[in-house]
């Protein structure tokens, strides 16, 4: 299994940063896919941005230029700065992780793992 810890959120004013954090832990043979979702009040949760274990990255339209996801592999944490934060940025971000673990002494399984969410607001 593996658990998910996020952190960083917050109140902010329109304008300002936060920085997320999510770490993960359990025992992962390897992370495929580390991502931030986000879910605003009466929304779907959408993607706001991606990283794969080879680099590429990718963000929502809304974000680009404004957020950047990167990601430490030694400490299979993945970072969201947010910059320019603006009052519809606001919602629970969610950390989603494609890990692989085993599931027998020569068998191993990739799933879906989520973060229990973490609260920004942006105030106007």
């Amino acid at each position: 299994q593996v658990q998910l810890v996020e952190s960083g959120g917050g109140l902010v004013q329109a304008g300002g940063s936060l920085r997320l954090s999510c770490v993960a832990s359990g025992s992962i043979l390897s992370i495929s896919a580390m991502d931030w979702f986000r879910q605003a009040p009466g929304k779907q949760r959408e993607l706001v941005a991606g990283t794969r274990s080879g680099g590429n990255t990718n963000y929502a339209d809304s974000v680009k230029g404004r957020f950047t996801i990167s990601r430490d592999n030694n400490k299979n944490t993945v970072y969201l700065q947010m910059n320019s934060l603006k009052p519809e940025d606001t919602g629970v971000y969610y950390c989603h992780v494609v890990a692989a673990t085993l599931v027998g002494p020569i068998t191993y399984r990739n799933n879906d793992y989520w973060g229990q969410g973490t609260q920004v607001t942006v105030s106007s």
